[in-house]
């Protein structure tokens, strides 16, 4: 307790007090539930006072939920002192999303006899409500598509069309769509900075994305005068959390690696990638120099006689053509780290970085290498080393500034350049190169609108890109360009029509530029138009999602899944083993960090003993569970078959029970996955044929 007198002020011992509710209920329901399925919804109510009371339990009426009628079942009941008393119903999933599942107990009004005692009505809390939220999902698998377009609106409209369309196989119902809209090229990622990416974040560089786009994002907003204090605050906390949990992937010479002391050594342009961000953040929390010092003494031990830097510790990224993997690029990420932490001056170390890099520069065949150094050039002020390196990227597109020919649709996600990967880094690359000089003229940030109208179609529905550093590249590149180009929203007019008739409208100005309208596209499939009039930009994101059965493997990834028992016995309807084998059988050796998603069945949760025991295996570097999915980070996946076993248990019975996933991908390579279901032992239809 704080306490404040006439001089000064003191701190008392804090006061204790405990609240009971006497007559309360308890309600038990799986995390979600696929639809279709049945399950049991179980309340209980408890009653601590000393009198018996008459209690009446009801659920409420529910679009989500069908219940069953029971013939029989009592739903009104005495309860008398410290005795508790459960109520059932079996009720099916109907509606996909999530629902709330409302259950009210009311003591009555009643002097009937309970026993032998009369009922009484408690003077205060007759009732008690107990509202729980339910997700009802489609089954299968979800997919994503993304429609971005950033439309500026002067004196006539500027229109977008936008095509909804399901492929073939969809689960009946799962598909629905979303349009969003704000004011700010920067908006969507403004709004999910806790997540920029559907993946997890359970290793050092997955961690840095948490980290490093704030400080892009606040630059961003303090140049344009838009750092709102609950933003700068949101970003900050962000940053906070990451600074610290980054520092648990720390090697005690400096270096840092991607499960920090599980690996035998440190990454070279990991390390550089956390130096870089730990000095841009510098300015707006503070960071201990001491750990920028170690990571830059550590790098500086590595680089070779002649000025480049060799490649120490496990790349988990290997798939990556011309990237981080050679020895130039390597050198050329490292010395743009050093760049933006100006220490140009800090020895020879730079200066003998770029020596090696201008050398390398007559000879680098590498689109992604050529837009990387064409950046640290830029970063040195060698504007005509800088110009030797653009000038081949102009040609090589087959006009100047139409970086985007090689593309086999403009606006699509298709490959572009070497890899679907590397392309999003390489282009953000070239426009950091082009709009990073002390001066840069109109004509260039013309030239470069049409890398960030492509750079922007690439994003996902939450704002960041396909992987870690081209979301940390590419949301830097479009930050620095939005700053440059930034215009206040006076008025804008957003009308999404579709061809059905029916129509969202939206309003932009400069009190809501940054807040992020959302709402439902109810054709689905269905053609629409986007309209934008007034004056101002504004950033429209329409989301297609639907479901899917698993697809067929693209023999990337052997992936077998079976249960243990396989057949129902009576042990097998609450506890069963989940036995995996997985191997890689894709071009390369070995894939990069492998992860497995183990989604549960409904109803079920694994044992959480089974899946810390994981962690002794070798391959194995970490394992996450979260509600109704078990997560395993595998160093990566060779030829030869690992295998392991999650035990489960069932918490709550569910009737005619969905097949739930076991997933296995590439972190790098999202499409290099692999799907399967698999159903528990004593699945409904089973369970009928073993009571019979």
């Amino acid at each position: 307790m704080f306490c404040i007198a006439d001089s000064g002020f003191g701190l008392s011992e804090p006061a204790k007090f405990r609240v009971f509710q006497p007559f309360f209920v308890d309600v038990t329901l799986p995390y979600s539930v696929v639809r279709e399925e049945t399950f049991t919804l179980k309340a209980t109510v408890f009653n601590y006072l000393k009198d018996c009371i008459q209690v009446h339990t009801s659920l409420a009426e529910s679009l989500e939920l069908q219940v069953e009628s029971c013939t029989g079942c009592q739903y009104i009941s005495c309860l008398c002192a410290n005795e508790a008393k459960t109520f059932s119903w079996n009720v099916t999933a109907t509606k996909l999303g999530k629902g709330n599942v409302t259950v009210s107990t009311e003591a009555l009004e009643s002097h009937e006899l309970c026993g032998n005692e009369i009922a009484v009505t408690p003077p205060r809390g007759r009732t008690d409500t107990v509202i729980q939220a339910l997700l009802v999902k489609p089954g299968g698998v979800l997919e994503e598509k993304t429609h971005n377009v950033f439309l500026c609106a002067t004196e006539d409209p500027v229109t977008d069309e936008v095509s909804l369309k399901l492929p073939e196989g969809v689960l009946e119902g799962s598909g629905r769509a979303t349009v969003s809209v704000i004011g700010d090229i920067m908006g969507t990622a403004l709004q999910n900075l806790h997540q920029l990416l559907r993946l997890p974040f359970g290793c050092g560089e997955q961690n840095i994305v948490m980290f490093a786009p704030n400080i892009f994002v606040l630059q961003y907003l303090e140049k344009t005068k838009q750092a709102t204090p609950e933003i700068r605050n949101k970003a900050l906390e962000f940053m906070k959390t990451g600074y610290q949990r980054q520092l648990l992937y720390k090697h005690d010479n400096g270096s840092y690696s991607a499960f920090g002391k599980r690996d035998a050594k440190g990454n070279t342009w990991l390390t550089a990638f956390v130096a870089r961000s730990f000095g841009q953040a510098s300015s707006y929390l503070y960071i201990d120099e001491q750990h920028i010092q170690d990571a830059v003494r550590w790098l500086g031990q590595n680089q070779l006689p002649s000025g480049c830097f060799q490649s120490v510790g496990k790349l988990f990224n290997n798939a990556l053509k011309g990237g981080v993997d050679d020895e130039i690029s390597l050198t050329a990420y490292i010395t743009a780290a050093l760049l933006e932490l100006h220490l140009e001056k800090n020895g020879t170390m730079v200066d003998d970085a770029l020596l090696c890099l201008k050398k390398a520069s007559h000879d680098v065949n590498s689109t992604y290498a050529q837009a990387l150094m064409a950046y640290v050039f830029t970063l040195a002020k060698d504007m005509e080393t800088r110009q030797q390196l653009l000038e081949p990227l102009d040609q090589q597109a087959g006009k100047p500034g139409g970086y985007l020919s090689q593309a086999k649709d403009e606006d699509s996600s298709e490959e572009v350049m070497e890899d679907s990967l590397s392309s999003i880094e390489t282009m953000a690359y070239i426009l950091l190169a082009h709009i990073s000089k002390p001066e840069v003229s109109a004509a260039e940030i013309t030239a470069t609108s049409q890398i960030v109208r492509w750079l922007t179609n690439q994003r996902n529905p939450y704002g960041g890109f396909i992987s870690t550093q081209d979301t940390v590249v590419a949301l830097q590149a479009l930050a620095r360009y939005a700053a440059l180009t930034y215009h206040e929203a006076e008025g804008v007019k957003v009308m999404v029509k579709s061809k059905e008739g029916s129509q969202q409208e939206f309003h932009v100005d400069k009190n809501n530029q940054l807040v992020l309208q959302q709402a439902s596209l109810q054709q689905v499939p269905g053609e629409y138009v986007v309209q934008a009039v007034g004056n101002g930009c504004v950033y429209v994101q329409t989301t297609l999602h639907y479901n899917v059965p698993p697809p067929e493997s693209k023999a990337t990834f052997v992936l077998n899944v079976k249960t243990a028992p396989e057949e129902c016995n009576h042990a097998a309807r609450k506890y069963f083993d989940l036995n995996v084998q997985v191997s890689y059988v894709g071009d390369r050796e070995s894939s990069n960090i492998a992860l497995i998603e183990v989604t549960m069945l409904s109803g079920f949760v694994p044992l959480k003993k089974s899946v810390k025991k994981l962690e002794k295996m070798p391959l194995v570097k970490k394992t996450e569970v979260q509600p109704g999915e078990v997560t395993i980070y595998l160093e990566e996946l060779d030829k030869s078959p690992l295998s392991f076993t999650i035990s489960v248990k069932q918490e709550i019975e569910v009737q005619n029970l969905k097949p739930a996933t076991v997933t296995v991908y590439d972190y790098y390579q999202p499409g290099d996955s692999v799907i399967t279901e698999y159903n528990a032992p004593c699945s409904s239809d089973v369970k009928k044929e073993d009571s019979q």
